[in-house]
């Protein structure tokens, strides 16, 4: 995955219509704006009116309410890891933050997905139930994840990937818990390359750092 995108962004921002199923029924949709800047940072403002959201810094995890600070705690973004940092950190740190997740990189077999063939690592043939991830077998793209989770089992799948520079995105990620889906991501207004400054992912500047205002679309 690595060496097939040596040019890979390093820079991402999009507009997320966000669509939560909670468990009690219906339906809320809600617009996120989210920043990455690879490898390990990302900037997610779930209201960004009132600068409330959560900043993933390497493998630590900050939480905003009306831009202030309400946590902080050690948590490593692991859909960051397999959708993003892969592609521009060194394989061996990618290695160890998936085995530090709870990945056996030791168990991998081929299969089929969605009718494409696929890598699957951490289980082996015949296994469901062992946290594995899936990548694509032609383009080296991340596409699905399975784990147990404390609320049961997660399915998360990236789809609807669009190439964007020297990458690409999935611009539709969708969340299925216990056979029902719980959320899904819609992206539009994708940008990638953009200048993005280290205030934007700095616990300290959360509320007062500046988003881009320029820069072309891809």
């Amino acid at each position: 995955m690595h060496e097939r995108y040596p040019s890979w962004y390093r820079t991402i921002s999009f507009t997320q219509k966000t669509t939560i199923n909670p468990p009690s029924g219906g339906e809320l949709v809600q617009t996120w704006f989210e920043a990455a800047k690879l490898p390990g940072r990302l900037r997610i403002e779930t209201d960004p009116a009132s600068k409330t959201g959560s900043l993933f810094v390497a493998d630590s995890l900050f939480r905003f309410n009306s831009g202030k600070e309400v946590s902080a705690t050690d948590e490593l973004n692991e859909l960051l890891v397999l959708g993003f940092d892969v592609y521009t950190q060194p394989v061996a740190r990618t290695e160890a933050e998936l085995r530090a997740r709870g990945f056996d990189l030791s168990r991998f077999h081929e299969s089929t997905w969605h009718e494409r063939p696929v890598y699957i690592v951490g289980a082996h043939r015949g296994d469901t139930t062992s946290k594995q991830f899936y990548v694509d077998k032609e383009s080296l793209l991340f596409v699905r994840l399975l784990e147990n989770s404390a609320l049961g089992r997660s399915d998360i799948r990236f789809e609807n990937y669009r190439k964007v520079g020297n990458g690409w995105v999935a611009e539709r990620v969708e969340q299925i818990l216990n056979g029902k889906r719980r959320l899904l991501e819609e992206y539009t207004n994708v940008r990638v390359n953009e200048p993005l400054t280290d205030a934007l992912f700095d616990p300290r500047t959360w509320a007062t750092a500046a988003r881009p205002t320029g820069g072309a679309r891809d």
